[in-house]
């Protein structure tokens, strides 16, 4: 039998794992937090809800963010590339340390799935660019 990881260590932030700076605009549910093979990364998998008209603000990780759009049409604006409009079943790759925003365009509350990996113990997200 394996043992499962142990829970992450909170982000050197000082908020609690799981939590950083941009849940305070939108839902993010953190889905899985481990340990990667590539030393000094950890992986993090977090469901984003943007309600219709709210923007994440701009923002960048410590790692690459490997998205995909489940649900509604989301604006991805890039410090460094053309602004992409998203529809459900669209991914995206955010590379680390690009500042990006995202907003949801509607109908409904846009829904993404991304995949973090970033530095061990840095939070996930930080607010600015």
């Amino acid at each position: 039998m394996t043992t499962p990881p142990a829970p992450p260590a909170p982000p050197a932030d000082g908020s609690p794992a799981g939590t950083d700076e941009l849940t305070s605009r939108l839902k993010r549910t953190e889905i899985q937090h481990a340990t990667s093979s590539i030393p000094g990364r950890d992986i993090v998998q977090v469901l984003t809800e943007i309600p219709v008209d709210v923007s994440s603000g701009w923002h960048h990780h410590p790692g690459e963010e490997v998205g995909y759009i489940v649900a509604g049409t989301v604006r991805m604006e890039r410090k460094d590339a053309a602004t992409l409009v998203l529809h459900a079943g669209d991914g995206f790759l955010i590379p680390p340390g690009v500042p990006h925003n995202a907003t949801d365009l509607g109908p409904g509350t846009g829904r993404m799935l991304s995949t973090y990996i970033v530095e061990t113990g840095a939070p996930v997200s930080t607010l600015g660019t």
